[in-house]
């Protein structure tokens, strides 16, 4: 299973893109939380094609992520345009 992440890691992800460290609950903090943890879960995968609770976490985790992108689509196009492309989120 793949490592959780720092604390100063996930305070460096909401401050880039939630406003402050202590932001946690902003969409765009939250959307980019989940992208850095889409990516790494989706390396250990490569190397462990078999953990089958590993690859369910990562179908909830992209399911969360796009119920947050269709939030910020509706609320705010722009934020949302920006953020797909900053963080390299196919649509």
């Amino acid at each position: 299973m793949a490592v959780y992440l720092e604390k100063e890691k996930i305070e460096a992800i909401f401050a880039k893109h939630g406003g402050s460290a202590k932001n946690t609950g902003s969409t765009e903090g939250q959307i980019a939380y989940a992208t850095y943890r889409i990516n790494e879960l989706s390396k250990h995968l490569r190397t462990n094609h078999k953990d089958a609770s590993c690859r369910r976490s990562l179908l909830r985790l992209v399911g969360r992520r796009r119920q947050f992108l269709n939030y910020l689509k509706k609320k705010d196009i722009v934020k949302y345009r920006e953020l797909t492309k900053e963080l390299e989120i196919r649509v």
